[in-house]
């Protein structure tokens, strides 16, 4: 069995210990894919690494994108082709190399309405491809196709083809982005970084104007603690400018916060053996594969309210029905759409006037790296694809920034650190019939478990081994099994009913009922391994039960105003 640090509530302890004893070379504030990629980064350069996210691993953006891992075809048409270029290398190496147990090749169509689009969009497809090749890691993706009218109806029969001049097919990749976050913090503890989340930032410690480390909060343990660091890495995504506003002094970095919401509806819905993608008048559209489901996205509107709960609104999801629609023969209604969620892009704006609004989504999604401050650094912008390019200049700049050092510090690794669960992952895959056999479990299920654990695989078929009752699916959510609910609470971090029915599974999203029935069955599962007695089960349960309603309610508002002031009557549990 592979042997593995797990994220316990022991784990978190150890960590909240360390963080208030002595130094850090590094201090990571926020628990999204910028700042576990930067945490990894740091503590397998050999630093003394923390990390703190004052709620869930993934809470924010991080587990609401569009879950794909790709180039950015659209950038092509605005010349952006070094992003375009670093994102195709990053998904290579994901695919090859770091995740892939948690990343796969996925299919799409660019449907052309005018016969002068096929030789446009052929030639930027045939770029794609091509700088594609000319990376180190583009295994296993395969290359786009010129597909005509006759061949695209029998592809996807419910696209209306009588006023399309055929497609293109190309391809592009896909994460679970959550679980994605959950692998790096679990392998950058597994290499010695201390990983606590529920811990929230309230200050910077100062001596003189330069920021030597944190005061926090432990909100489960309701204690106070400084951290000290001699460099503090801020991934705050689109809380950067509130980050600012803490320090004072001249903003560096100006972020907007961008909504984007998706639709998730049944796979029989939509008969089409490939996704496909076509340009709206604001944004791009994508209808995604995702195992029995489609996920439609998405939009791209600013959002001026609550940041830590980005709300649909019926006019967001309406749009998007409204253009999926214009393709198929069958249209879709709101009674097709199972789950939706809206998440916040952290997109970098040009400094301008005061009064002055821009448009996001006119900008592209590189990053920068700033030091407001010394011993402060603030990251932002990017995208999920390159996160470990993030993550690498961030810690490269707090290096130049730090207060002292021992000695030079090593250059990044990360491109040949592979993620938990990556080792092991294809000697299983090929032992699936003897896994399915020892475990009596279906070979379904056991390509299930794979998918998302790779290598790790044996430490859920132990639990299960030990308690063969957790190998039958969850009451309410069978896409998953007893095991993995227990699982998220003795490895991966989860602390509560939220973050294993939103985020180590997709239950809240993937189920008509987004997971109403197995929020009990799941509580209790959780209860056992994290001592709640049942007063707590029954709070969590409610909360969640809260939740579930007031996203409902956001849905029908008209307006984002509305669909927020609907949203936020469910305040997170802590």
């Amino acid at each position: 069995m592979t042997l593995a640090k797990a994220l316990d509530a022991d784990q978190r302890a150890d960590a909240l210990e360390h963080l208030a004893a002595g130094e850090l070379d590094v201090l990571v504030v926020g628990g999204g894919i910028v700042g576990v990629g930067a945490a990894l980064d740091a503590v397998t350069r050999g630093l003394k690494v923390g990390l703190v996210e004052q709620r869930d691993l993934a809470s924010g953006t991080s587990s609401r994108s569009s879950k794909l891992v790709h180039g950015g075809l659209r950038y092509l048409e605005m010349f952006d082709f070094a992003l375009v270029k670093e994102a195709l290398e990053e998904r290579g190496l994901l695919l090859t190399r770091l995740a892939p147990h948690l990343v796969r090749p996925v299919p799409f169509l660019y449907p052309l309405e005018h016969a002068w689009e096929r030789p446009y969009v052929g030639a930027g497809v045939a770029l794609y491809d091509g700088m594609a090749m000319t990376g180190k890691y583009d295994m296993g993706v395969p290359k786009h196709k010129h597909v005509f009218r006759k061949q695209l109806a029998r592809m996807a029969p419910d696209i209306r083809t009588d006023k399309l001049h055929g497609a293109i097919r190309y391809y592009d990749c896909q994460v679970d982005d959550a679980r994605l976050v959950m692998m790096i913090a679990r392998t950058a503890a597994n290499n010695g970084a201390h990983v606590a989340t529920r811990t929230k930032v309230t200050g910077f410690l100062r001596e003189g104007d330069r920021v030597v480390g944190v005061q926090a909060r432990d909100l489960e343990g309701q204690r106070d603690l400084e951290i000290r660091a001699k460099v503090v890495i801020n991934a705050a995504g689109v809380w950067t400018d509130e980050v600012q506003e803490l320090i004072g002094g001249k903003a560096q970095l100006d972020v907007d916060a961008s909504k984007g919401i998706h639709l998730v509806v049944p796979k029989d819905r939509i008969r089409s053996e490939c996704g496909f993608i076509t340009k709206t008048e604001k944004s791009v559209l994508f209808v995604i594969p995702w195992d029995d489901f489609w996920i439609i996205g998405t939009t791209d509107t600013a959002w001026d309210f609550d940041l830590a709960h980005p709300a649909a609104s019926k006019t967001d999801i309406d749009y998007l029905l409204g253009h999926v629609n214009r393709l198929l023969k069958d249209p879709l209604d709101h009674r097709d759409v199972i789950g939706v969620w809206a998440g916040l892009r952290p997109l970098l704006k040009p400094m301008r006037k005061e009064g002055e609004m821009g448009e996001t989504t006119k900008l592209s999604r590189e990053h920068t790296v700033a030091s407001p401050v010394p011993g402060l650094v603030l990251v932002a912008g990017g995208k999920l694809t390159t996160y470990r390019v993030m993550a690498r200049d961030a810690v490269d700049h707090a290096l130049e920034h730090a207060s002292s050092s021992s000695g030079p510090t090593p250059a990044s690794i990360t491109d040949r650190v592979p993620l938990m669960g990556a080792w092991g992952f294809e000697a299983r895959t090929n032992q699936r019939v003897a896994l399915s056999r020892a475990s009596g479990l279906e070979i379904g299920v056991i390509d299930h478990l794979l998918g998302r654990y790779g290598g790790l695989v044996d430490e859920v078929l132990a639990l299960i081994h030990q308690r063969p009752e957790l190998g039958e699916p969850l009451p309410g959510a069978e896409h998953y099994l007893r095991a993995e609910v227990l699982y998220a609470a003795t490895h991966e971090g989860a602390r509560h009913l939220d973050d294993v029915l939103a985020r180590r599974t997709r239950v809240s999203i993937e189920t008509f009922d987004r997971g109403i029935h197995a929020a009990r069955p799941a509580a209790e599962l959780m209860g056992e391994a994290l001592g709640w007695d049942a007063a707590q089960v029954d709070d969590e349960v409610d909360h969640y039960l809260r939740r579930v309603e007031a996203e409902r309610q956001s849905q029908l508002m008209s307006t984002d105003q509305e669909a927020d002031e609907a949203r936020v009557k469910a305040p997170e549990i802590v």
